[in-house]
């Protein structure tokens, strides 16, 4: 089993990925409306971002990964959403796809990351199912939202298997789900991505029915003792690094607004107004309340992911009180950068309606992040029945 136990101490800072962000900052925007174009990430953006590692944040070292902390990895995915949402969704969804690296057999993860700068993979909800035969499995899915999918070189399916015509249990009595990874080479993808926002993310679907995957191809999500390759990230589950990333996309496009907003302000003078926006007594408190709900909710997620990270370093694992922390501060910081999202693109005015403006193509791409899974308002209730003493649903934490 590999092992970063002399490797960790060389882990790049925040500081070291924001500085790679930043020297990707004029392509990242500058291909942003073509990517939008096409559907999915131009393959210049896809190339600089793997040319400063973008996709290997949560990639296990010995595999060419960077390892990164929680709280580095949810502010550089916030950093490339003030660019790009698109992008930066991306990102958060295939590092979050790579920690599977860390469950993987390792010859098998080496084949998908280690001998390839470019590897990725993707994965999407559905229906997917495998049935046991020699070997491996034959697998038959539809599945959806594989977002990143046409800049990956693998997928995955997150199978439900079968045995005896029956659903097969673990010995707890649990449901046996293996994720299946399957060369994109092996699949034709299913367009299915018309949307109003994040339509760079390209997430679209595919079918398989009865395609075969050998049994080293496959693995077991979210079970610590299923770890090939043991280190402190392994033991958060995927779950918490995609809520953490997916908070910064929602962060990171809501600065980006309010700071166009700031620079619009100077000059803009609504019709028939006496005075610029900036002169304007409801559009300075409005700024003053956006600055203050975006720096607490983002000071809050750092903090809880700083705070969880330096325990688990300590402990050795991971506990249901603080995976119900990251589930409340990365909801919070998703529907606090919406309310303000809202408040800047009001303020704006009609400039924000075009589609030249730094408004309006963002404004589509918050609206279409709270819509995902990991923008429920029912998180709230997950986390609020565990506070006052319920018992504790798992599922999306």
């Amino acid at each position: 089993m590999p092992d970063s136990a002399n490797e960790r101490s060389t882990t790049a800072s925040t500081a070291e990925i924001l500085k790679r962000v930043e020297a990707l900052a004029p392509l990242i925007e500058g291909q942003a409306a073509a990517s939008e174009d096409q559907g999915h990430l131009t393959d210049l953006m896809v190339e600089s971002l793997h040319g400063q590692k973008m996709f290997r944040l949560l990639l296990p070292k010995p595999y060419g990964g960077e390892e990164v902390t929680p709280a580095t990895f949810m502010q550089a995915i916030e950093a490339v959403a003030q660019l790009d949402a698109s992008a930066a969704w991306c990102l958060c969804q295939q590092n979050g796809c790579s920690m599977s690296a860390a469950i993987a057999d390792p010859d098998i993860a080496a084949v998908v990351w280690g001998d390839d700068p470019a590897g990725a993979l993707a994965w999407g909800p559905g229906k997917s199912t495998a049935v046991p035969v020699e070997g491996g499995y034959s697998v038959t899915c539809d599945l959806a939202f594989c977002s990143g999918m046409h800049n990956s070189t693998w997928l995955g399916a997150h199978c439900l298997v079968i045995e005896d015509g029956e659903p097969r249990k673990w010995t707890d009595g649990k449901t046996e789900v293996r994720t299946m990874l399957i060369p994109k080479s092996e699949v034709e993808i299913k367009p299915i991505w018309d949307v109003i926002g994040l339509r760079a993310t390209g997430s679209d679907g595919y079918v398989l029915k009865d395609h075969f995957v050998p049994e080293a191809h496959s693995v077991i999500r979210d079970k610590e003792e299923a770890l090939t390759y043991r280190s402190p990230l392994y033991l958060f589950r995927q779950t918490n690094l995609y809520a953490s990333g997916f908070s910064g996309v929602a962060m990171g496009i809501a600065r980006s607004m309010l700071e166009a907003l700031k620079k619009l302000s100077i000059d803009k003078r609504p019709r028939l107004a006496k005075m610029v926006l900036k002169e304007n007594t409801v559009v300075q408190a409005e700024v003053a309340l956006a600055e203050a709900r975006l720096n607490a909710a983002r000071t809050f997620l750092i903090s809880e992911l700083d705070d969880i990270w330096a325990t688990v370093l300590e402990t050795g694992k991971l506990t249901v009180d603080q995976r119900m922390r990251i589930r409340l501060a990365t909801t919070h910081g998703i529907h606090e950068a919406k309310g303000v999202a809202d408040a800047v693109y009001d303020a704006a005015g009609a400039t924000a309606v075009f589609n030249s403006s730094p408004f309006e193509r963002r404004y589509r791409d918050i609206r279409t992040v709270t819509q995902q899974m990991q923008g429920r308002k029912a998180h709230y209730q997950t986390v609020g029945n565990y506070l006052l003493g319920g018992e504790p649903d798992l599922s999306s934490v």
